[in-house]
């Protein structure tokens, strides 16, 4: 059997998929994934021995805000991404059994196109439940389309998010569809999530409850990490009591300086050394004091288990690893689904979840000593045991059966 697996994202979109991958490979099947051209989505994909197609522009320039600006509006801009993912996605997958998609929504919209014209089975897997319709929570906001005010009845809006997703994207995608000789669609959301989507996240730290929806939970798709930590890491280990890990992985959280200034006088204020996970947003040490050290890209598994807390931004992979570690964590929410781990893991009592996006010294003092107690503790080793590592296992059974 033969699989395209097909993101566009941030790492938390194309590690998982690796995982995939590694795991399709291990029961017989080969797999590809299609992911943006960045330089560490390719060493990670090299060093998973997974072959990679490059497709789109690289994400962390447009993230962080180095790369160029984006220009024409956003119906022009939808349809240039839609009509190179298609082109870039047919080519990789002519001959090809099957096509797993996510990330992004036009490229997902373009990895659907390409399974309907090449006749191939089409799957859509989302690492959270927020962007699942439920009527066990609201839907998120989408660009220029607020949900509407007053309204709380959660079928109401999500039949809001159909039609604004259609108005969004229902234009460009039938376009292209006509194009390909595909029939247009009235619901461009549901098409390519599908009327039964994977839900490849923990059924203990996101269970999924909601009877209104049908998904399929397969659990976290976790990649095996055997990367050693660097000398000067486990020197600095070595050297005194476990640190706390601090880092926001592909979030750009601005002004670097003074969030690391921030995390780091937080540690300080609790008698505790700081790992400063550099990251997109940049973070470096604030001074020359040996308490601290910065990190490039780091071992997660390996590392966690060795530090007194984990300080992060609540993406979905950063929270699972943290939760297999069994060590406390501190979720700093910004953006999309990072609210909703913050809230699972101060449910679970395995952490605290910082009050809204913007720290102070104090508050990230304060959301410490809950995480750094001897209960939270206790409850993040015992929950640690419960979490099953073998998602994308089940994934790659589901693929081949």
């Amino acid at each position: 059997m033969r699989v395209l697996l097909s993101t566009y994202g941030s790492r938390g979109d194309v590690e998982p998929m690796a995982a995939l991958a590694v795991r399709l490979r291990a029961q017989g099947a080969e797999a590809v994934v299609c992911a943006p051209p960045d330089p560490e989505f390719a060493r990670l994909l090299a060093n998973a021995e997974v072959p990679m197609v490059p497709a789109g522009a690289a994400v962390r320039p447009l993230v962080t805000g180095t790369g160029p600006p984006s220009e024409g509006d956003f119906a022009a801009r939808t349809a240039a991404i839609l009509a190179d993912q298609l082109d870039r996605i047919i080519t990789a997958a002519t001959g090809f059994d099957a096509i797993v998609a996510t990330g992004m929504f036009p490229v997902a919209a373009a990895a659907r196109a390409a399974a309907d014209a090449l006749g191939l089975r089409y799957h859509h897997v989302s690492f959270q439940p927020t962007l699942l319709p439920s009527l066990m929570h609201r839907p998120p906001e989408r660009p220029g389309r607020p949900l509407p005010r007053g309204v709380t009845d959660n079928r109401e809006l999500w039949a809001h998010d159909a039609a604004s997703m259609h108005a969004l994207y229902g234009e460009p995608v039938n376009r292209l569809r006509a194009a390909n000789g595909l029939p247009p669609w009235t619901n461009v959301r549901d098409r390519v999530y599908t009327g039964r989507p994977w839900l490849a996240a923990d059924t203990v730290l996101s269970p999924w409850h909601p009877r209104d929806f049908d998904a399929v939970q397969t659990g976290a798709w976790i990649l095996p990490d055997d990367r050693p930590l660097t000398a000067e890491l486990e020197a600095f280990l070595e050297s005194g009591p476990p640190p706390v890990y601090i880092g926001f992985g592909s979030i750009p959280v601005r002004p670097s300086e003074s969030i690391a200034r921030v995390a780091v006088g937080a540690a300080r204020r609790h008698g505790l050394r700081a790992i400063l996970a550099s990251g997109w947003a940049g973070l470096a040490p604030i001074d020359d004091n040996d308490d601290c050290i910065a990190v490039e890209e780091v071992n997660q598994q390996a590392l966690f288990p060795r530090t007194a807390a984990v300080v992060h931004h609540g993406g979905a992979g950063t929270t699972t690893a943290a939760a297999i570690a069994g060590t406390p964590q501190v979720v700093l929410p910004q953006i999309v689904d990072q609210p909703y781990w913050a809230r699972r893991v101060a449910e679970l009592g395995i952490g605290a979840a910082h009050p809204g996006p913007n720290l102070t010294t104090a508050s990230l003092t304060a959301a410490m000593a809950t995480a750094l107690t001897a209960e939270t503790r206790d409850r993040a080793a015992a929950t640690a045991a419960t979490i099953r590592p073998d998602g994308a296992s089940a994934a790659a059974t589901l693929l081949t059966a």
